[in-house]
């Protein structure tokens, strides 16, 4: 519902909602000039300081395991790889080292994280996105050595809609989603650490919005996260009757309880996202069918060594275990770019993200991917749950082929992740070789748009609503149609209720997404008819920009 006679601002929408409330922001820090009036410190005073910067970021660090301890999921997660960045040796080294030629601690904190938030910026993908966990941290570092409160959000007296230019982890875990019950900000894009967290809170939220850093603290402002607009002072009655609106079709699904399927009873398989035995246990708990991507690799990310086998089939049946009964897809190790392994040794890389990842990796560490299958193979033997499993960043058909060969040495069921435009256009040959595709909607974006996913300045060329990315979408559903073989999606676009029914109607079979994000997904299914979902596709792609493409879904849907 547009409103007239409003300033409206346009983002990218993560997570479905409609709110109306006053604008908070978060509280900053002082101005380093302000806390640190630059004088050298003598130099009988500088261990002193010194040991009083490691006891400041050793406590931050601290904090925020214990914030890790309390939350759950991608929250978790997150605030616990925030935890250990705090506790990094390379900034934490430059900042002594810069004490030691007599800055003081507040303005060495500062001087050393600016060293490495320049050197994470270069880098891109995911060091890019670590920006803000580092400023995050060198802010909470700084209040505890100059004696101030921890900046943040501030706890509203009424709810409110936080507005930023990003978030950081540690702020957007702890929420209240009470008291802030909608979340936007000008930087971050779909994949961003505030998109996930805002998904697993299930607060309303949007990124990438234009203008917003001009929008004043009290403002009262109607956020949609299900277009993607935030209305400046619109009438208060019409703001009403739209969360009114929302919130009546928001109740209407919150009793969905699966299986997934449309009205007229056309099954899709709903699906969860995990990263470990944990997060497989806690989806149980949501209407899930299996598990559509485990992504083994987030267990090893701080590992010095690859784990043995044995320890990897540990791993790996713990996820198999709490699904017993039920389809399991497991991906191999998608390591490289963004997701570094320190015991996968590839060349150093200008543009890692074009790099040896994924699959690539198989030609410098043979033989750490074969181990992995042979573990998953044990896993399977001990659990009686054969998983499928699939490589990521499948480019060729002859790529396709040499995995499947690995996985079906092993007993295994082979397919492979379409994230490459190449992998896309030409499915249907990798079907010869394997027996499922499952899209992964982020990579594809980034690929197909020539656009960093991580990146804020391009958040809406990364929206999975692009018609040229839902093109090759459908391009891959016609072509696991053709031979009947399952093609699922498993990337972030999954988890939005309007898209899973354009890809169902694109022929999708599947839809994985976090277990906090399945009610919608699959209470939309079942309001539509098949129908209505081919429809919707069909109308989808005849549009030219992802705001056309939402419009020509609800369109049709609803």
């Amino acid at each position: 519902m547009t409103l007239p006679n409003t300033t409206v601002l346009q983002g990218v929408p993560v997570v479905p909602g409609v709110r109306f409330a006053p604008v908070i922001r978060t509280n900053r820090l002082p101005a380093i000039d302000a806390l640190d009036s630059g004088a050298v410190l003598a130099e009988l005073d500088r261990p002193a300081e010194a040991a009083r910067f490691a006891n400041a970021a050793s406590t931050v660090a601290q904090r925020l395991r214990d914030r890790a301890a309390t939350a759950t999921g991608a929250a978790s997660e997150v605030l616990g790889a925030t935890a250990q960045l705090a506790q990094d040796r390379a900034w934490l080294g430059s900042a002594e080292n810069a004490i030691k030629t007599g800055k003081t601690a507040v303005r060495a904190t500062a001087d050393a994280a600016a060293q490495f938030i320049e050197m994470f910026t270069k880098m891109g993908g995911l060091m890019a996105e670590r920006v803000t966990d580092l400023k995050d941290i060198r802010d909470r570092v700084i209040a505890e050595l100059a004696g101030l409160p921890e900046p943040g959000v501030p706890i509203p007296v009424e709810p409110s809609i936080l507005c930023a230019e990003d978030l950081a982890p540690a702020d957007t875990a702890g929420l209240d989603p009470h008291r802030v019950v909608g979340l936007a900000t000008t930087l971050g894009g779909p994949t961003s650490h505030t998109a996930i967290i805002a998904r697993q809170l299930g607060i309303p939220c949007v990124v990438a919005v234009g203008g917003l850093d001009d929008v004043p603290v009290g403002t009262m402002v109607l956020l949609d996260g299900n277009r993607g607009t935030i209305t400046l002072d619109p009438d208060r009655a019409d703001a009403a009757a739209a969360v009114a609106a929302a919130d009546v079709a928001a109740a209407s699904m919150a009793g969905w309880s699966g299986p997934g399927a449309t009205s007229d009873g056309h099954p899709v398989l709903i699906l969860a996202n995990v990263a470990d035995g944990a997060a497989a246990r806690a989806a149980r708990q949501a209407p899930v069918e299996g598990v559509g991507l485990f992504r083994t690799e987030l267990c090893f990310l701080e590992r010095d060594s690859e784990p043995s086998v044995d320890e990897q089939a540990s791993i790996y049946g713990e996820v198999l275990e709490a699904f017993a009964g039920h389809k399991v897809v497991i991906r191999t190790l998608d390591a490289g770019s963004d997701k570094p392994l320190k015991f996968v040794t590839t060349p150093a890389e200008a543009n890692p993200a074009l790099g040896v990842r994924g699959f690539r990796i198989v030609a410098h560490n043979a033989e750490l991917v074969a181990r992995q299958l042979d573990a998953i193979a044990v896993a399977a033997e001990r659990t009686g749950n054969a998983p499928w499993v699939m490589a990521p960043m499948i480019a060729t058909a002859d790529e396709a082929r040499q995995f499947a060969g690995l996985a079906r040495d092993r007993g295994l069921h082979p397919g492979v992740m379409i994230e490459v435009p190449a992998a896309a256009l030409l499915a249907g040959r990798l079907l010869e070789h394997v027996e499922f595709l499952s899209i992964g909607t982020n990579d594809l974006a980034q690929y197909t748009m020539a656009a960093d996913r991580m990146s804020s300045d391009l958040a809406t060329l990364t929206d999975p609503w692009q018609p040229g990315v839902l093109a090759l979408v459908a391009a891959t559903a016609r072509a696991g149609a053709a031979v009947g073989k399952p093609v699922g999606v498993c990337g972030e676009a999954a988890a939005d209720p309007m898209m899973a029914c354009v890809l169902t109607g694109f022929g999708v079979t599947s839809l994985s997404a976090a277990a906090s994000a399945v009610t919608p997904v699959g209470a939309k299914l079942a309001t539509v008819t098949l129908q209505q979902c081919r429809d919707a596709a069909d109308a989808v792609l005849a549009t030219a920009t992802p705001a056309q493409a939402r419009e020509a879904a609800m369109a049709v849907l609803g």
